[in-house]
């Protein structure tokens, strides 16, 4: 190790116009990298607490069983039960019912016009942590990459030897490490958060769903004329 770092030494090359231009960007602190990183974290984390209260905010807490009544077409009492209520399913049996005199293949539409539109409500943010789980280790090792070349540069100008030589590397290379270690901590609970919300996404979909088709069907075994109310 020692014997090699003395013949690069003694004999650097001569580095071209282009090479020394972006050597010299490169040579500055890496620190400003950390410091978007910690900035990217704590933006995370605010994402992260508040989709956590829009989720629990924003669903039926019963919608199995109100799937149940709407099956048994007690249309009123659903009705009035989800009068109040936040979210994609309540306001799918809402618009729903309210267009129910016009028969099932109108409600059918209705129920997919709604949940197109309360969807990306859902979606908002998370397109953040993806990009966050997916870059944040390459940033990182930006970092990482930028304060080695820092080290051997300051190892190449420096006249230390042996043990000395040694240790400002080690020193230069573990100091630079920490930056993908950072980028790795960034990451890695955003892509765990994103999974999270887009499986609770999928199962509320699901859910309202459940309840369009409860619906349809209960009016679709109604007789003609019966469907707009119980």
């Amino acid at each position: 190790m020692t014997s090699f770092l003395l013949l690069a030494q003694a004999a650097q090359p001569e580095l071209g116009w282009l090479s020394s231009k972006l050597l010299g960007v490169t040579l500055g602190s890496a620190e400003w990298v950390l410091w978007l990183l910690v900035i990217l974290s704590v933006m995370s984390i605010a994402v992260m607490l508040e989709r956590a209260v829009y989720f629990a905010r924003h669903r039926l807490p019963n919608s199995e069983a109100l799937a149940v009544r709407l099956a048994r077409g007690e249309f009123d009492a659903v009705s009035a039960e989800v009068k109040n209520q936040k979210g994609m399913e309540a306001a799918v049996i809402r618009e729903a019912l309210a267009s129910a005199s016009q028969g099932p293949d109108t409600v059918e539409q209705v129920i997919a016009s709604t949940v197109a539109r309360e969807r990306p409500q859902y979606e908002r943010f998370l397109s953040l942590l993806g990009t966050l789980g997916n870059n944040a280790p390459f940033i990182g090792l930006f970092g990482t990459v930028l304060g080695i070349i820092k080290a051997f540069n300051d190892l190449g100008e420096m006249n230390a030897k042996g043990g000395a030589m040694q240790q400002t590397v080690m020193a230069g290379i573990s100091e630079a490490l920490v930056a993908t270690a950072v980028g790795l901590a960034v990451a890695i609970p955003a892509v765990v958060a994103f999974n999270i919300f887009s499986r609770q996404l999928k199962t509320l979909t699901s859910r309202t769903n459940s309840l369009g088709h409860a619906l349809v069907g209960a009016m679709k075994a109604r007789k003609p004329g019966a469907a707009g109310g119980n």
